[in-house]
């Protein structure tokens, strides 16, 4: 089931990407839910929870705009329009993770995993940049609810 999740996380991420790629090329024809058939088309015997990627990709969409709110303060130095588009989309899914899906993925879960999707598809110095920024998420908006000192941007 892990590595199953693993492959469902590289499938949302290829998604979000070419969606993101598309959509600011003006590209009209940019319909997410075909991108992602497609995607799911080609794991179709490997992954097994096909919700669990179409919940990942549609909960980062629905919640983009908060997600990057919640980034950008994080870090401050990288205005969130450039960071390599790979990256945002690691952190949006890993953020999304940390705050909407912690009641299913542990933290140090959904923290990993980016950090792996950063080691696999970003630069060399992705994956310190993912570890960071997501740490500082944990502490600063997850963990600081969980102790009842809501400090979440």
């Amino acid at each position: 089931m892990a590595s199953n999740r693993h492959l469902g996380r590289i499938v949302a991420l290829q998604t979000l990407y070419e969606y993101e790629f598309r959509v600011e090329s003006a590209d009209a024809s940019a319909d997410v839910d075909e991108i992602l058939d497609r995607n799911l088309a080609r794991y179709e015997t490997a992954i097994d929870d096909k919700g669990f990627v179409d919940t990942l990709v549609k909960g980062v969409l629905a919640d983009q705009a908060d997600l990057d709110a919640k980034i950008q303060p994080i870090a401050p130095d990288w205005p969130i329009d450039q960071i390599a588009r790979i990256d945002r989309n690691i952190l949006r899914i890993g953020l999304y993770e940390l705050l909407s899906q912690a009641a299913v993925i542990p933290p140090k879960v959904a923290i990993n995993e980016a950090v792996e999707l950063a080691k696999a598809f970003g630069s060399d110095n992705s994956s310190k940049f993912i570890n960071g920024v997501l740490g500082t998420a944990f502490r600063t908006l997850v963990e600081d609810t969980t102790n009842g000192s809501s400090t979440t941007v």
